[in-house]
């Protein structure tokens, strides 16, 4: 295997980050051990092994979302459910970020590098144009809630299967459920999908430019809902982004319609 291959290698199974400043020279032979440092009596400790992800389906994260009655009850049960491997391999949970009581809900797929080292969603490059975006039409992050369909970033920055989907949508269900929020923005095919399981394997070119009803449990009616591009797709294909503006110009006019109203405190 070539130098390039094993690195290509590396980055699929997420070990995409130096953790020394300097690259470790492992051809040479390694070091003995002084026979000081070991005695007999005194056998060398083994690390603990790390707690392994329980199996758990859709049902039990249902339950466990249903039992939540506040974001914060919802966070601790993201924080303690073993159902979803993601959980282990990422650094933390990316939880959501923005006012509790938004209006105006952004959905996106899952965290990235960036957003798994601080636990913040949509901060990278990608964040940094949605911040643009919605600049463009007097929107910024005071004023919405920004959520991952995962919460949990996929090793390499893979996008997240199906199983794994299907597992964190409860607690997806539910985050908008406790919002009650009056509209719904989802940035890509997964978050899209997610939300509007009717539109099968559709792509987003087809889903995007047109508010879709979209069923979220525990809500009486459903919640009008608008597929965009991801920022990320619009950063590796700039041709996309004239499509993307035409549903910003939807969402503005939504914004500037009747049916728009931000709580007053």
């Amino acid at each position: 295997m070539d130098v390039l291959a094993a690195l290509r290698l590396q980055y699929e199974w997420g070990a995409d980050e130096a953790l020394l400043d300097a690259p470790q020279d492992r051809r040479g032979a390694t070091p003995a051990i002084p026979p000081a440092t070991l005695s007999p009596a005194t056998p060398p400790a083994r690390p603990s092994p790390r707690p392994a992800a329980l199996p758990g389906g859709p049902a039990e994260a249902a339950r466990a979302a249903a039992a939540c009655h506040s974001l914060d009850e919802l966070k601790a049960a993201l924080d303690g459910f073993t159902g979803c491997a993601l959980r282990d391999t990422a650094t933390q949970l990316v939880f959501a970020e923005g006012p509790e009581d938004a209006r105006l809900v952004i959905i996106g797929e899952a965290p990235g590098a960036e957003e798994d080292r601080a636990g913040r969603p949509f901060i990278g490059a990608a964040g940094q144009l949605l911040d643009r975006m919605l600049g463009s039409i007097g929107l910024d992050r005071r004023r919405v809630r920004i959520i991952n369909t995962v919460p949990w970033r996929p090793p390499g920055n893979r996008a997240p299967s199906e199983s794994e989907i299907a597992l964190c949508l409860p607690f997806l269900h539910r985050h908008i459920a406790l919002i009650r929020p009056q509209r719904l923005v989802t940035l890509g095919a997964i978050a899209t999908r997610a939300l509007l399981p009717e539109a099968g394997n559709q792509g987003i070119r087809r889903l995007r430019g047109a508010w879709r009803p979209a069923t979220i449990q525990d809500l009486d009616s459903p919640l009008f809902c608008l597929p965009s591009y991801h920022p990320a797709y619009l950063l590796r294909t700039p041709t996309a982004k004239p499509e993307s503006w035409q549903d910003l110009l939807l969402l503005r006019e939504w914004l500037e319609s009747g049916d728009y109203h931000e709580n007053v405190i």
